[in-house]
């Protein structure tokens, strides 16, 4: 059966909404303090939040999505101070730019620069930090003061 649509209330903010990208989900986090009477509705292009916080102010939030998700592999959990909705790209490993459709930001979103990652260059970072790994053992094995410790003296036999 399909949920009833959310129809937007007459007296209604827009939650303040973090969100950051992965390979395969997009998180969008909603702050809203306490929320009660949530409702949220997940399609394949856009999504729909509304609900109430602790002293009954009216969130409502509509979102077009930036591409395609799969609207029955998303889903929403709430919590104490927000409401996380979790959406599955319908395109895995393909990095979106930003959150909505239309290139205009509006205020009540923002990137969530603490949980944000540039996965598209993870290969490449990898690499790096594993050369500097590399580099760092052979320093140590120049046998200088504080160097890799000689092991000459071990051996596979008892």
């Amino acid at each position: 059966m399909n949920q009833p649509k959310i129809t937007r209330p007459g007296e209604s903010q827009p939650a303040h909404a973090l969100w950051f990208d992965r390979k395969k989900y997009v998180t969008v986090n909603f702050l809203v303090h306490k929320p009660k009477d949530v409702q949220v509705d997940i399609q394949m292009d856009k999504m729909i939040l509304c609900c109430k916080n602790d002293t009954d102010d009216v969130f409502y939030n509509e979102l077009y999505f930036y591409d395609q998700i799969q609207k029955f592999d998303s889903r929403e959990r709430v919590y104490d101070r927000t409401i996380n909705v979790l959406l599955r790209k319908m395109k895995p490993d393909f990095a979106w730019p930003r959150l909505q459709k239309d290139p205009a930001k509006p205020s009540w979103i923002s990137v969530d620069f603490d949980n944000w990652r540039d996965w598209e260059h993870e290969e490449e970072e990898g690499k790096e930090e594993f050369d500097k790994y590399a580099d760092m053992i052979q320093e140590m094995a120049q046998n200088k003061p504080g160097g890799a410790p000689d092991m000459g003296d071990l051996s596979d036999s008892d």
